[in-house]
């Protein structure tokens, strides 16, 4: 499938990285065939996932996050801030905050400004769902916090869903994602699949290593932040309404989740890599 886009843009938000593609001007999304490529690191560009950005009729683009393996997801912490960044620093002004429309809605973000432009973002990620269709609550109608993963002698998870699903394990090793993430990341209990946090309690805050869908382990995940920091204040383990440090192995995010889970909001960092020339590849 054909893109408008002769350029590609690399960002990172803390590690995870991105390729941005601007087809706003052609209106085409790219197919996954492609977005395979661009993110396969010794034969194409490298990311662990590309943003389309698309024309929107209520926000300043849409955004489609296209995983490494073809696949696409609802919504994407780092991704969003990486969007942020190209849709501001391309346009020559500053604004205090942007729409962006995604597949969880449309969301609003706050940039903060640096030497080089935006340097972090603050997102309203809307609110934290506990019960919905790719949750295991979709088939019982009740949420599943803390419950018996089935399947897995002395596994406990929270369901959570922030525009995309999750499956956090408070207090369960670091170590364990590499090994327990794909088999969990397809449990039959989350008809979508789900991403699955690995999070550890810490003075500080919250220590978590991210097994996302479509992707693997990567250095950071927005969304999986906020996940773990819901189950975190849900459990009872630490508050809401209070600003909480998520460190991941790409550094810290910060989250704060209302008691009433209504809008969840994710403060981080976000770089500028390169940028390059699309390649034009037979049947593209």
């Amino acid at each position: 499938m054909s893109t408008t886009a002769e350029f590609f843009f690399k960002y990172h938000g803390l590690g995870n990285d991105f390729i941005v593609l601007d087809c706003r001007q052609g209106g085409t999304d790219i197919d996954a065939k492609f977005s395979q490529w661009l993110c396969d690191r010794r034969r194409g560009v490298g990311a662990d996932g590309v943003l389309s950005l698309l024309p929107s009729d209520t926000a300043l683009a849409r955004m489609v996050v296209h995983n490494s393996d073809g696949s696409i997801a609802e919504m994407c912490g780092n991704g969003l801030r990486c969007a942020v960044k190209y849709l501001v620093d391309h346009s020559g002004e500053k604004p205090e905050r942007i729409e962006v429309e995604t597949g969880a809605g449309i969301l609003t973000c706050m940039p903060g400004y640096g030497t080089d432009g935006v340097a972090e973002v603050e997102i309203s990620m809307g609110p934290a769902r506990l019960i919905a269709p790719n949750l295991p609550s979709g088939a019982t109608g009740q949420p599943f916090l803390g419950e018996a993963v089935p399947g897995h002698s002395g596994l406990r998870g929270y369901a959570i869903n922030m525009g995309n699903p999750h499956l956090v394990l408070l207090d369960q090793p670091l170590e364990d994602a590499s090994r327990l993430g794909p088999v969990l990341e397809r449990h039959p209990d989350f008809p979508e699949r789900t991403n699955v946090e690995f999070v550890r309690v810490t003075e500080e805050g919250l220590a978590a290593v991210v097994w996302e869908r479509g992707c693997g382990l990567t250095e950071a995940c927005g969304t999986g932040a906020c996940a773990a920091a819901v189950a975190a204040v849900l459990a009872r383990r630490l508050p809401a309404d209070a600003w909480l440090r998520v460190t991941l192995p790409g550094g810290d995010l910060h989250i704060r989740v209302p008691s009433d889970l209504s809008d969840v909001r994710l403060r981080g960092p976000v770089s500028f890599v390169f940028t390059g020339v699309v390649p034009d590849l037979p049947g593209r």
